[in-house]
């Protein structure tokens, strides 16, 4: 596993919440301690995290990440291990035992073969397993990629296809089914494979931009340099340039490669990692961690360098005997020298969220704190934004929406203000629910253990722009929108999100001008959503989206700021007016209890004119309450 840390000591505040950090890793970490381990391995193919022993591996699976799984066992033959991993149905095992050999084992009946290639002419990088229709695993050697179908029947491997090229190293996750060749004098010239279950996609060759040290000096990128990242369904290349200390950033299509500009680094070691569309960056001699999203194609910073947090470490208590603390504080000094540590030498990062500390055997995941971030920016359009594109934590994220939009209305913001943060979880709903992430997230369906395996497990490149066409994360499309025909518009619909429908009019006709052809989908949900929306303690798997409905809107805002509020309710009428013309722009039909409340708040307030236009016409003019 590559991607090391420098040193660092345990100088991280360790009190749970009680340091500042917007990303954070959660005590207790993964112990994958076996004795006679020969090293720690990923398969991300399959999410395990591998420990071979001279006659056996260990297994866990770390998605879901569950620190107090036990491990599953298989042997194997003796001899030394470079790499190892499963076939995707996981009915074989892998094993590169040297520069020249891999030594396939059947699970089942633990026959063994090898594979070897030509030791003066070529040498073995590594190897992966995909799930294409033409091929079962790709061996890289230095003499390109390799292309063979397993035959279960022979149990022997079935050559595809080679591609000749020159390769110094390459870069592969299965996240993306994405490999990287590098090659040239400075390795900064790459071939790209998309090796997907659609098809098998050549990317165009192109060079990384590197900055000149000295005249006669020409740095070379290393593997460590690299990393591949998918976000939102996008495939980014990464790319850390030490001298001009910034991290370059390459958008992948399948007829081009695109450069997206650069992010300042702070640190000549850099690692990343993804956690909900959110990219990190390490900087890991700072011994901090900078937050992007890139959803905007913002080179912006969501915050400041900020230190990672370590979560729920166990404080030494006060003990009513001597004995008792003097053992309970060597305990926890005992623990602390490695398990307090972030940013250790011996920390590895896998993508897209994990960090294993190799000499410790300890596997880390990375947290965002939401409820830290949405503290930090101060505009409240931004931040909404923000949180309405989180899913793993989706109720938090709705919650917070709720609060931050009640802490306006109650502190009297400006009505423009106002409308312009109700008006982004108006679109942020209407969206949900045309995808269907928003009903899907109320119906959750506990998947079986093979879909679970396959999920995501076809990738097509796939999407297209002025540019050229997007190599699009399939898989991310599925969960999000429940069919692969709708990753077509993977592109399209994120960007729509940010797009603001043009206002016409300052007159919102309440209630009669819903389009036929979506109020009738609208009906439907809200009046299922009547009876489970509301219930925001539900588990966190139950929301696949942070949208908040029309019904939560009176529920959780409207209605418990009408009870705290004191004195002239022009102004929460004037708020209401808002949110309804957003509801009417985007189409959304709200509750009658929303237009009980306007027709109360008009009376109390003698509105009598108004109220009159409210009950006859069912129209209100937001001029007339916008300045109050």
């Amino acid at each position: 596993m590559a991607g090391k840390a420098s040193t660092s000591k345990p100088n991280i505040g360790l009190s749970g919440t009680g340091g500042l950090s917007h990303a954070y890793i959660q005590y207790p970490p993964f112990r994958c301690n076996v004795p006679g381990s020969k090293g720690l391995f990923y398969d991300d193919g399959n999410k395990l995290l591998l420990s071979p022993t001279a006659d056996q591996v260990f297994s866990w699976k770390v998605v879901p990440f569950d620190p107090l799984i036990d491990p599953t066992t298989d042997s194997i033959s003796e001899g030394p291990i470079l790499a190892i991993r499963y076939s995707l149905n996981t009915k074989v095992i892998a094993i590169q035992r040297s520069n020249h050999e891999i030594q396939f084992q059947i699970r089942e009946t633990r026959e063994t073969f090898s594979h070897k290639c030509r030791p003066e002419s070529e040498s073995i990088l590594g190897f992966f397993w995909t799930d294409s229709q033409q091929c079962d695993i790709v061996i890289v050697k230095t003499s390109g990629l390799d292309l063979y179908a397993y035959n279960s029947a022979s149990k022997s491997l079935q050559l595809v296809e080679t591609k000749k090229i020159n390769v110094s190293w390459y870069v592969y996750t299965h996240e993306s089914r994405l490999v990287l060749l590098a090659s040239g004098m400075q390795c900064k010239t790459f071939h790209g494979f998309q090796i997907s279950s659609a098809d098998i996609v050549r990317l165009p060759r192109f060079d990384m931009v590197m900055a000149k040290s000295e005249a006669n000096s020409k740095p070379v990128l290393a593997a460590e340099d690299i990393f591949i990242i998918t976000v939102y369904g996008r495939i980014y290349c990464l790319q850390v340039d030490r001298v001009a200390m910034l991290l370059h950033s390459y958008r992948l299509y399948r007829d081009a490669v695109i450069q997206q500009g650069s992010l300042p680094i702070y640190s000549s070691r850099v690692a990343v990692s993804v956690v909900d569309n959110v990219l990190l960056i390490h900087q890991i001699e700072a011994k901090v961690v900078i937050l992007y999203d890139l959803f905007a194609d913002s080179r912006a910073p969501i915050s400041a360098p900020l230190p990672l947090l370590l979560r729920g470490f166990p404080r030494s208590s006060t003990t009513t005997s001597q004995s008792s603390g003097r053992e309970s504080q060597s305990s926890y000094s005992n623990v602390s020298n490695h398990e307090a540590v972030t940013y250790a030498d011996s920390w590895t990062f896998l993508v897209p969220d994990l960090v294993c500390d190799v000499t410790n055997k300890l596997l880390w995941k990375f947290h965002l704190d939401l409820e830290a971030i949405s503290a930090s920016i101060s505009e409240a359009p931004s931040i909404l934004e923000f949180l309405q594109r989180r899913k793993l934590e989706a109720n938090k994220a709705k919650q917070l929406c709720l609060g931050i939009i009640r802490t306006l209305i109650l502190e009297h913001r400006p009505v423009p203000v106002v409308a312009k943060a109700i008006h982004v979880v108006v679109t942020s709903y209407s969206h949900s629910i045309k995808t269907g992430s928003y009903l899907k997230g109320l119906k959750p369906e506990k998947p079986s253990a093979s879909s679970v395996q396959n999920a995501g497990a076809d990738v097509s490149a796939v999407g297209t722009n002025a540019i050229g066409k997007s190599i699009a994360h399939e898989s991310d499309a599925r969960v999000d929108r429940g069919s692969s025909s709708k990753a077509l518009s993977l592109d399209s619909e994120d960007e729509s999100r940010t797009a603001n429908p043009k206002r016409n009019s300052k007159e919102t006709q309440v209630g009669d001008e819903v389009n036929d052809e979506n109020s009738s989908g609208t009906e439907v949900h809200n009046a299922h959503v009547t009876q489970s929306s509301l219930q925001l303690g539900q588990e966190e798997s139950q929301l696949a989206s942070a949208a908040i409905s029309p019904d939560e809107m009176y529920s959780f805002v409207f209605s418990p700021i009408d009870e705290e509020m004191v004195g002239d309710p022009s102004y929460l009428v004037a708020i209401i007016i808002e949110f309804l013309h957003s509801a009417n722009v985007e189409k959304i039909r709200a509750l009658p209890n929303l237009y009980v409340l306007i027709i109360q708040l008009l009376v109390r307030n003698e509105r009598y004119a108004e109220l009159g236009l409210f009950v006859i016409n069912k129209t209100l003019f937001v001029t007339d309450f916008g300045a109050l």
